[in-house]
């Protein structure tokens, strides 16, 4: 069966990853990122097109892709989850009810949307199927079907970044499949968090903080343009400190405190909400999930360990053409690219 390119298109930077998939383990072809100018990416949105369309070029040839195939996602406030419950019927009635049953829980127009779900249970104890509803909104699918065609490529998966992870988690820490865990995608805007036991997702809910958080709270204190806040950000991220102001460090730990705070207050609203709930570990992933300060105080916070999603953990890799050292730095970046790379044209999420 064909492979797909995982391509993310996130709001600072694109990364693509693609994979060899054997009977036992999955062999790393290509990895790479490409940065995007401010504003290309806002909430989801692509405001600039053409940005989008030549930094996949500079990665198609840079990292000389094998296929035309490419499974992207989307993400932000254009993409709507929700886990509902509807009167236990046939899979061709369900199909057909879906449309219906959005309109009771989408805040957009029926014609607006894709719809999409995904079952996840077919009769609970009250004798009614639970099912995970996903919508998102036409305008932004189109936008990212064009940029991904402009690059002379075949869009063949759109998939929700939030899966993606769960995808490259399951592939990489098979040991963790049948407990409870907290995948958090800290984003540029916005950070998702999935909540999956035993391989489903059970809880979703975007958390309006991100890196951009990090980079304006720097520019405000530090009195310094955007694109120097970022830089210090990213070099606090790699652990690199000459060059670096020493006041980047306290900011930093101070807005990893807060972040924290509110993606704590989401995990205890489902560990609230949920009988029998617990949460043996959280894995963050996306670029500013390297903080240093942020997995700490997470960690301190809600008293679960913390760990930076590898999702390239268990993956072949050839030592001769990657990096190790690169693979780890970057990795919790290369999360939904990664699970996006293990998805094939016509196939369905788990």
């Amino acid at each position: 069966m064909s492979e797909c390119i995982g391509l993310d298109i996130g709001s600072t930077s694109i990364k693509a990853v693609q994979v060899k998939l054997g009977r036992k383990s999955a062999r790393l072809v290509a990895f790479g990122i490409e940065p995007l100018p401010p504003e290309t990416i806002v909430d989801g949105a692509i405001m600039n097109q053409s940005s989008v369309v030549e930094a996949i070029g500079r990665l198609r040839e840079a990292l000389a892709f094998r296929t035309k195939n490419v499974a992207t996602a989307v993400a932000g406030h254009s993409v709507i989850i929700k886990k509902i419950q509807v009167a236990a019927m046939a899979p061709a009635e369900l199909a057909e009810q879906i449309p219906f049953e959005a309109e009771q829980h989408i805040p957009f127009k029926r014609d607006e949307v894709e719809l999409d779900y995904h079952v996840i249970n077919p009769r609970n104890a009250q004798g009614r199927t639970e099912l995970i509803l996903v919508a998102a909104k036409k305008e932004t699918i189109a936008d990212y079907l064009q940029v991904i065609r402009e690059s002379k490529l075949n869009p063949v998966v759109m998939d929700v970044a939030a899966f993606s992870v769960q995808n490259a988690f399951e592939a990489a820490y098979p040991e963790n499949s049948s407990g409870t865990v907290a995948l958090i995608n800290v984003g540029g805007v916005l950070s998702n968090i999935n909540i999956v036991t035993a391989g489903t997702s059970v809880f979703t809910r975007d958390v309006t903080v991100g890196g951009s958080t990090f980079t304006d709270e720097l520019q405000k204190r530090l009195g310094v343009p955007s694109e120097d806040a970022e830089r210090f950000k990213i070099a606090a991220c790699d652990g690199v400190t000459e060059g670096v102001p020493e006041a980047v460090k306290g900011v930093l730990t101070e807005v990893a405190e807060n972040t924290a705070g509110k993606l704590q207050r989401s995990l205890d609203f489902f560990l609230s909400a949920t009988a029998d709930a617990n949460v043996s570990r959280i894995f963050l992933c996306g670029g500013s999930a390297k903080i240093p300060a942020l997995a700490k105080s997470l960690e301190a916070r809600a008293h679960i360990p913390v760990e930076l999603l590898q999702p390239f953990r268990g993956t072949d890799v050839d030592a001769e053409r990657f990096d190790p050292d690169f693979l780890k730095a970057h990795g919790p970046e290369a999360a939904v690219a990664m699970g996006l790379a293990l998805r094939r044209p016509g196939d369905r999420p788990s």
